[in-house]
Protein backbone atom coordinates (compact mmCIF):
# COMPACT_ATOMS: atom_id res chain seq x y z
CA UNK A 1 0.00 0.00 0.00
CA UNK A 2 3.15 2.05 0.46
CA UNK A 3 2.99 2.56 -3.44
CA UNK A 4 -0.57 3.82 -3.50
CA UNK A 5 0.06 6.10 -0.73
CA UNK A 6 3.42 7.84 -2.61
CA UNK A 7 1.13 8.30 -5.59
CA UNK A 8 -1.61 10.14 -3.85
CA UNK A 9 0.93 12.53 -2.31
CA UNK A 10 2.09 13.10 -5.71
CA UNK A 11 -1.16 13.94 -6.98
CA UNK A 12 -2.07 16.17 -4.50
CA UNK A 13 0.97 18.28 -5.03
CA UNK A 14 0.62 18.03 -8.84
CA UNK A 15 -2.80 19.39 -8.30
CA UNK A 16 -1.81 22.41 -5.54
CA UNK A 17 0.96 23.38 -8.24
CA UNK A 18 -1.46 23.32 -11.02
CA UNK A 19 -3.90 25.61 -9.46
CA UNK A 20 -0.93 28.14 -8.08
CA UNK A 21 -0.76 30.88 -10.86
CA UNK A 22 -4.42 31.09 -10.43
CA UNK A 23 -6.28 33.72 -8.58
CA UNK A 24 -9.69 33.21 -6.97
CA UNK A 25 -12.10 34.83 -9.39
CA UNK A 26 -10.59 32.34 -11.84
CA UNK A 27 -10.46 29.13 -8.87
CA UNK A 28 -14.26 30.06 -9.08
CA UNK A 29 -15.17 30.78 -12.54
CA UNK A 30 -17.66 27.68 -14.17
CA UNK A 31 -15.74 26.87 -17.77
CA UNK A 32 -17.58 26.93 -21.15
CA UNK A 33 -18.59 23.26 -21.25
CA UNK A 34 -17.66 22.32 -17.94
CA UNK A 35 -20.16 21.57 -14.70
CA UNK A 36 -18.29 22.77 -12.71
CA UNK A 37 -15.36 25.30 -11.66
CA UNK A 38 -11.13 24.21 -10.32
CA UNK A 39 -12.04 25.41 -6.69
CA UNK A 40 -15.34 22.92 -6.95
CA UNK A 41 -12.98 19.95 -8.15
CA UNK A 42 -10.46 20.43 -5.51
CA UNK A 43 -13.01 20.55 -2.80
CA UNK A 44 -15.04 17.89 -4.02
CA UNK A 45 -11.39 16.16 -4.15
CA UNK A 46 -11.63 16.66 -0.23
CA UNK A 47 -14.59 15.44 0.41
CA UNK A 48 -15.00 12.03 -1.85
CA UNK A 49 -11.57 11.03 -0.32
CA UNK A 50 -13.15 11.76 3.26
CA UNK A 51 -16.41 9.82 2.59
CA UNK A 52 -14.56 7.01 0.57
CA UNK A 53 -12.08 6.17 3.67
CA UNK A 54 -13.43 7.42 6.90
CA UNK A 55 -17.23 7.44 6.29
CA UNK A 56 -17.59 3.95 4.67
CA UNK A 57 -15.47 2.52 7.31
CA UNK A 58 -18.00 3.83 10.40
CA UNK A 59 -15.28 6.75 11.45
CA UNK A 60 -16.19 10.47 11.55
CA UNK A 61 -15.29 12.90 8.80
CA UNK A 62 -12.06 14.56 9.29
CA UNK A 63 -14.46 17.39 7.49
CA UNK A 64 -17.62 19.41 8.56
CA UNK A 65 -20.72 18.11 7.26
CA UNK A 66 -22.09 21.94 5.85
CA UNK A 67 -18.80 21.39 3.71
CA UNK A 68 -19.44 18.01 2.65
CA UNK A 69 -23.10 18.93 1.63
CA UNK A 70 -21.48 21.94 -0.85
CA UNK A 71 -19.42 19.22 -2.77
CA UNK A 72 -20.32 15.67 -2.71
CA UNK A 73 -21.27 13.73 -5.87
CA UNK A 74 -23.55 15.00 -7.29
CA UNK A 75 -23.52 18.52 -6.37
CA UNK A 76 -22.85 21.79 -8.40
CA UNK A 77 -20.66 24.99 -8.15
CA UNK A 78 -23.59 26.88 -7.09
CA UNK A 79 -21.18 29.24 -4.66
CA UNK A 80 -17.76 30.44 -5.07
CA UNK A 81 -15.48 29.18 -2.42
CA UNK A 82 -14.20 32.43 -0.04
CA UNK A 83 -10.32 33.35 0.01
CA UNK A 84 -10.75 31.44 3.53
CA UNK A 85 -12.11 28.50 2.49
CA UNK A 86 -9.85 28.60 -0.57
CA UNK A 87 -6.96 28.35 1.64
CA UNK A 88 -8.10 25.33 4.11
CA UNK A 89 -8.25 23.56 1.04
CA UNK A 90 -4.55 24.10 -0.02
CA UNK A 91 -3.91 23.40 3.71
CA UNK A 92 -5.87 20.07 3.69
CA UNK A 93 -4.67 18.20 0.38
CA UNK A 94 -1.52 17.28 2.06
CA UNK A 95 -2.63 17.13 5.70
CA UNK A 96 -5.78 15.42 5.40
CA UNK A 97 -4.00 12.54 3.02
CA UNK A 98 -1.32 12.48 5.67
CA UNK A 99 -3.32 11.91 7.92
CA UNK A 100 -5.44 9.00 6.16
CA UNK A 101 -1.83 7.33 5.45
CA UNK A 102 -0.93 7.30 8.88
CA UNK A 103 -4.40 6.09 10.06
CA UNK A 104 -4.15 3.20 8.06
CA UNK A 105 -0.96 2.01 8.67
CA UNK A 106 -2.31 2.09 12.76
CA UNK A 107 -4.96 -0.23 11.43
CA UNK A 108 -7.85 2.72 12.41
CA UNK A 109 -9.98 1.07 9.59
CA UNK A 110 -11.35 -2.24 10.72
CA UNK A 111 -14.58 -2.81 8.88
CA UNK A 112 -15.75 -1.45 5.67
CA UNK A 113 -19.50 -0.86 3.64
CA UNK A 114 -19.45 -1.77 0.18
CA UNK A 115 -19.90 0.78 -2.23
CA UNK A 116 -20.79 0.37 -5.81
CA UNK A 117 -19.50 3.30 -7.59
CA UNK A 118 -20.71 5.24 -10.81
CA UNK A 119 -17.45 3.70 -12.26
CA UNK A 120 -19.06 0.67 -12.52
CA UNK A 121 -16.58 -0.72 -10.04
CA UNK A 122 -17.62 -1.94 -6.20
CA UNK A 123 -15.28 -0.91 -3.50
CA UNK A 124 -15.52 -3.52 -0.88
CA UNK A 125 -12.17 -3.01 1.45
CA UNK A 126 -10.46 0.19 2.73
CA UNK A 127 -7.36 -0.96 0.46
CA UNK A 128 -9.65 -1.18 -2.77
CA UNK A 129 -11.18 2.64 -1.67
CA UNK A 130 -7.53 3.82 -1.78
CA UNK A 131 -6.77 2.65 -5.18
CA UNK A 132 -10.53 4.01 -6.37
CA UNK A 133 -9.68 7.24 -4.81
CA UNK A 134 -6.17 7.26 -6.30
CA UNK A 135 -8.07 6.92 -9.73
CA UNK A 136 -10.63 9.63 -9.08
CA UNK A 137 -8.44 12.09 -8.14
CA UNK A 138 -6.17 11.95 -11.26
CA UNK A 139 -9.45 11.88 -13.54
CA UNK A 140 -10.36 15.62 -11.47
CA UNK A 141 -6.67 16.57 -11.99
CA UNK A 142 -7.59 15.80 -15.64
CA UNK A 143 -10.60 17.92 -15.92
CA UNK A 144 -8.22 20.88 -13.76
CA UNK A 145 -5.81 20.82 -16.38
CA UNK A 146 -8.47 21.23 -19.19
CA UNK A 147 -10.30 23.85 -17.28
CA UNK A 148 -6.88 25.90 -16.97
CA UNK A 149 -6.43 26.34 -20.71
CA UNK A 150 -9.72 27.20 -21.09
CA UNK A 151 -9.00 30.18 -19.47
CA UNK A 152 -6.32 31.52 -21.09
Amino acid sequence: MKAAFDLLHATRKLLVKSVAALDLAQLNIVPDGFNNSIAWNIAHILVTQQLLHYKLSGKDLLLDDTFVDRFRKGTKASSSLTKEEWESCLKLLPSLAEELERDYFENKFLKYTSYPTSYGYEIDSIEDAIQFNNLHEALHLGYIMSMKRSLT
